[in-house]
């Protein structure tokens, strides 16, 4: 178990409180309907949630990262959903933080801590998913803009999000050393939303498609030199990819909460099921996953307060461990809950659904482990 200061300890009670008073009922209906829910913004904008990473000067919280990551995982307990929201800001504010000039913090960094605005990274398109060298989205400078063409896929917050860090080719020979990085602003000239996504789980998380045609993005707007993005990628990755990893284990926590409390009080037989060994040795083995995962997760984070920032192979562990952790913990506590589990009106079926998310999201489990064994085997 880590060990938390009495600050953090003090901000997980509030978020926990939080979650399970105003956010627990609100998952219930964006589930449902697919919608998304700017009452969830609301609330993490009165609680200054969405500016946790955001550097003091412009106004942020600027936590250190194990409260950052706590707090995605408190919220997932109860809402995935809306951790995502956090989770896509804390993505997006790290890559402007490793590769903006200090005018572009000004101008950009500034305007959050004022307006408090959403953002949105983009990266995925149908074309390129875990090969990002694939993208066939294309930006050309002419005078003093980028005129950028294609598309992006899978978006999240898209159509929701007042800026979008958006990763293009600018030089389509030269591999990822022609990947450069950008701020679009949701008013560019030819830029628009496309598609949004009915998915599967987290189905209060708006995905889209982003549509690029003749957009006229300002020179000044480039992250960092033209073909730098790939470094700014891999910079930033690291860090979101161990969002996710706490997402996964907020919610198998709150699916192993549910369905522990479930076997105490479901009678079969003239006992409750939590005195059958067989429930126990499931409620104990989700335990298990749970503990080595928030002890990984954790344990990364930690690396990351010290000023270690070669954890590429450890982000990817604790992405891979959890998010199958909570797959499998998921689908087991639908399990204990039997019929009742498959129904909606209980919340671990949602659970199971928005943890499948978590497999695929910021990289599939399957190129997660390419990189654990490639770190082994250099």
């Amino acid at each position: 178990m880590i060990q938390l200061t009495e600050e953090q300890e003090m901000i997980r009670e509030t978020v926990r409180k939080l979650a399970k008073e105003e956010l627990a009922p609100i998952a219930i209906r964006i589930d449902e309907t697919g919608e998304f829910s700017w009452e969830v913004v609301d609330l993490l904008k009165k609680h200054d949630l969405l500016k946790l990473k955001l550097p003091r000067k412009y106004g942020g919280l600027e936590v250190d990262y194990t409260t950052y990551y706590m707090v995605i995982e408190e919220i997932a307990r109860v809402c995935a959903s809306s951790s995502m929201l956090i989770a896509t800001q804390g993505s997006c504010l790290t890559t402007i933080i490793v590769s903006a000039s200090d005018q572009q913090k000004d101008r950009f960094l500034g305007r959050l801590g004022k307006e408090g605005f959403l953002m949105s990274w983009a990266l995925t398109e149908p074309n390129a998913g875990s090969d990002v060298n694939s993208m066939q989205t294309r930006a050309v400078l002419k005078g003093d803009y980028y005129i950028v063409n294609g598309s992006k896929c899978f978006i999240t917050g898209g159509g929701v999000a007042d800026i979008y860090t958006t990763f293009v080719k600018t030089d389509a020979k030269k591999g990822d050393r022609g990947i450069s990085g950008f701020i679009v602003e949701k008013d560019t000239p030819g830029f628009s939303i496309g598609k949004i996504e009915n998915k599967m789980g987290m189905r209060g998380s708006q995905t889209t498609e982003l549509v690029f045609e003749d957009a006229r993005v300002p020179k000044e707007n480039l992250l960092g030199r033209q073909g730098g993005g790939w470094q700014i990628l891999m910079e930033s990755i690291k860090e979101t990819r161990l969002g996710i990893a706490c997402q996964a284990l907020g919610i198998a926590q709150g699916a192993l909460d549910y369905a522990a409390n479930y076997t105490k009080q479901r009678v079969q037989f003239g006992r409750p099921i939590s005195e059958f060994q067989g429930i126990q040795f499931m409620l104990a083995d989700m335990k298990i996953h749970i503990e080595a995962s928030r002890a990984l997760i954790y344990q990364t984070a930690s690396m990351l307060d010290r000023g270690k920032r070669d954890i590429l192979p450890f982000a990817a562990m604790a992405k891979c461990l959890a998010s199958d952790t909570a797959m499998k913990v998921t689908t087991d506590a639908v399990q204990i809950l039997g019929g009742y589990g498959y129904m909606k009106d209980y919340p671990v079926e949602r659970m199971m659904r928005d943890a499948k998310s978590t497999q695929i999201t910021e990289g599939t489990n399957q190129i997660q482990r390419m990189i654990i064994a490639r770190s082994l085997l250099k």
